[in-house]
């Protein structure tokens, strides 16, 4: 898969090309990433790429020309039809199930990081496929939820992972969040592990995690049960347990 960003740190990136799970994609040649600079097509020796809002305001937003032929170039870089996605509060809540549709339908992705107090509206108009949010929060710059969803994305492609199957257990793939996860020793300061999952008994495991899945996400995220449903054996089983896992 071929990602580029458009961003004003582009040294940012090195982490996804560097450290942990996405590494291994880059060593594997699974993916690749540009990083173009809108510096680089600023129209004066300063480098400028911002300028004052129309209409007065505080700070400064980025300006159309060299944005426009900084997502130019990172199209022509990963080629073919790629999306163009910019981060923005105001965009489309960012899941796991428009992750996983990315995945399916597209090969190259363009995302645009902005900065400021905003990008000129004339870019997004332009050039812009899709604006997505990744929280009701505020940060400095697109570049975070840009690595979160390139880490996102990179990880859901087929040999990246060291276990395939790992990747199907996880919070959001059914509309659930992750159940509760041991490991040695069995006893650590008088908790013990829950007998089930010493038992050996695959069946019986399995269930105890779905319903381990189900009570957590209905005592910490109930929007997610309302969304996903449940059936008629989950209710009934939701009924006669308290609101907080074993």
């Amino acid at each position: 898969m071929k990602f580029a960003v458009v961003s004003l740190m582009p040294e940012m990136f090195d982490a996804i090309r560097n450290f942990g799970v996405t590494s291994r994609a880059f060593e594997r040649n699974l993916v690749t990433l540009t990083v173009v600079n809108p510096r680089t097509f600023a129209e004066d020796r300063h480098g400028t790429v911002d300028d004052r809002p129309y209409g007065g305001g505080p700070g400064m937003v980025l300006k159309a020309e060299p944005m426009l032929a900084a997502v130019k170039a990172a199209k022509a870089a990963v080629g073919g039809r790629p999306i163009v996605v910019h981060f923005s509060p105001r965009g489309k809540p960012l899941d796991q199930g428009l992750l996983a549709s990315w995945i399916e339908h597209f090969d190259e992705m363009v995302f645009l990081a902005s900065r400021y107090e905003g990008l000129d509206e004339r870019v997004i108009e332009s050039v812009v496929d899709l604006e997505v949010c990744v929280g009701d929060f505020v940060v400095s710059g697109g570049e975070l939820p840009a690595m979160m969803a390139l880490d996102a994305l990179i990880r859901l492609l087929p040999g990246v992972l060291g276990d395939e199957s790992s990747k199907n257990d996880e919070s959001f793939i059914d509309g659930l969040l992750e159940y509760p996860q041991y490991t040695r020793p069995e006893t650590v300061g008088g908790r013990v592990v829950p007998e089930v999952l010493l038992s050996g008994d695959h069946k019986a495991i399995a269930q105890w995690r779905h319903q381990q899945s189900l009570m957590v996400t209905q005592l910490r995220r109930p929007d997610l049960l309302k969304g996903r449903g449940v059936t008629d054996q989950e209710a009934r089983f939701l009924e006669t347990k308290s609101q907080k896992p074993e």
